[in-house]
């Protein structure tokens, strides 16, 4: 896809706790001193899972979140297409205690530089065509479940045992019915997860190219 009006959309693909947060973090504070303050900003596919409002705690508990159709991929896309006609959106705020979105909404403006991250960005070939860089962070599975365990333990309010058994259950074979295929649409692919300064360097580059174009 050609750059439009200066913005770069770049997609960061994974597994769960893969280290998409990790390098996109690392990217975007990187890059704050070359593009300017409020010219770049990172929008995450988590915050796009859909309403569960009406449903009670026990469904929500047991809806498969690394399924595609958790996933609210046609605002997604809405969202994207008006910020590259410069337009601003309002991205939903999603609570991963109540397994739902909130009321509440955050204002993103366009920027010159978007980086999108989320699992399953690049199974919709929607999302693809308006991506204009692809990652896929390529981290062994015994890593992201280490990973996995203690974030959600220590920052969502998970037990370990919650944990595991929702790996066992979806996280592991949703990644290997959608997520591992889907590295085939990486531009890039990372090994050694989010702390690989190679490709860190290879993608900037990559970025300030795209803003050149």
């Amino acid at each position: 896809m050609s750059v439009n009006n200066q913005c770069v959309i770049v997609g960061i693909a994974g597994a769960s706790a893969s280290g998409k947060s990790l390098i996109a973090s690392t990217i975007y504070n990187e890059l704050l001193a070359k593009v300017g303050d409020h010219q770049i900003g990172v929008i995450t596919e988590d915050c796009y899972y859909k309403d569960q409002s009406h449903l009670s705690m026990d469904e929500r508990v047991k809806t498969n979140y690394d399924h595609p159709n958790a996933l609210d991929h046609d605002l997604l896309c809405q969202h994207l297409e008006k910020l590259l006609r410069g337009e601003a959106v309002d991205i939903p705020e999603y609570s991963y205690s109540e397994h739902t979105r909130t009321s509440e909404t955050t204002a993103f403006t366009p920027k010159k530089v978007i980086i999108l991250e989320g699992i399953l960005l690049l199974t919709d070939p929607r999302l693809r065509d308006l991506m204009h860089a692809t990652v896929f962070m390529d981290t062994p599975l015994d890593i992201c479940l280490l990973r996995r365990v203690k974030r959600d333990v220590e920052e969502r309010g998970r037990t370990m045992e919650s944990v595991l058994k929702q790996y066992q259950k979806t996280v592991r074979p949703m990644f290997m019915q959608f997520i591992e295929p889907s590295k085939q649409y990486a531009d890039i692919i990372v090994p050694r997860g989010g702390k690989n300064r190679i490709a860190i360097d290879v993608l900037k580059a990559h970025i300030a190219k795209l803003l050149r174009s």
